[in-house]
């Protein structure tokens, strides 16, 4: 599904953001990714999104080698894939149907079917009594919400959260976490980069721990493991 292979990524000449690293996720797999900052955890989310390119090695994605995909290929390429960031990112002048609409928009699904679909992604998270609510009207945690909505929405097979409790409390972090879950029970694959060690800890999930670029463990069922 996911695999890097002797993949490195410099910023600047001799600095290392990822040093030689391998890593390979399988389909249906839950993989927390952790570690202090700038130990390469959002590079790797970004490498894997085509959003910057390795220095050098290969990377994998459902069978398409990123190196080799021209630049037009790339919108078709993250069709595939659902991607939530610790900020939301919602469209602030667009109310929540139209929010997740847009994702199905760009691409170039029929109205019909997005009047199906976008009501059924708002059930998933619990929503869908507020369709026509602004961002800006709901808390953190239902913004969140929205945008694991609209990450799934067009059933993708690989789902990247990019630290997607750090701006939620306790119990808002939970309740997203369990919407992860369920979208990896119904065979999305799920990568999520966070600092929330509770959550790790007591989710028993493979754990890729990072450090400056480098991965020093990789574990199934492993919490958090502190720096030194």
């Amino acid at each position: 599904m996911i695999e890097l292979k002797d993949v490195t990524k410099e910023y600047t000449k001799g600095i290392h953001a990822l040093n030689h690293i391998n890593l390979k996720i399988e389909k249906g797999e839950f993989v927390f990714v952790v570690g202090d900052s700038g130990s390469g955890k959002s590079t790797l989310i970004r490498l894997i999104m085509k959003e910057l390119d390795p220095t050098s090695g290969t990377i994998m994605v459902n069978g398409k080698n990123l190196g080799r995909l021209k630049h037009r290929q790339i919108p078709m390429y993250r069709r595939g894939l659902g991607v939530v960031f610790q900020d939301f990112r919602l469209l602030k002048d667009r109310n929540i149907y139209d929010n997740i609409a847009f994702a199905l928009r760009v691409t170039e699904k029929p109205t019909r079917l997005i009047k199906i679909k976008v009501p059924a992604a708002l059930s998933l998270v619990g929503l869908a009594q507020k369709y026509k609510s602004y961002p800006q009207e709901l808390s953190g945690g239902e913004q969140q919400r929205v945008a694991i909505a609209r990450a799934i929405v067009n059933e993708p097979s690989i789902l990247l959260a990019d630290e997607p409790t750090g701006n939620l409390d306790p119990t808002n972090s939970w309740e997203i976490m369990k919407l992860l879950e369920e979208a990896n029970e119904r065979g999305t694959t799920v990568v999520v980069v966070t600092h929330n060690q509770d959550i790790v800890n007591q989710m028993r999930k493979r754990v890729v721990h990072m450090k400056k670029g480098n991965i020093v463990s990789d574990e199934k069922g492993a919490g958090y493991i502190h720096e030194d």
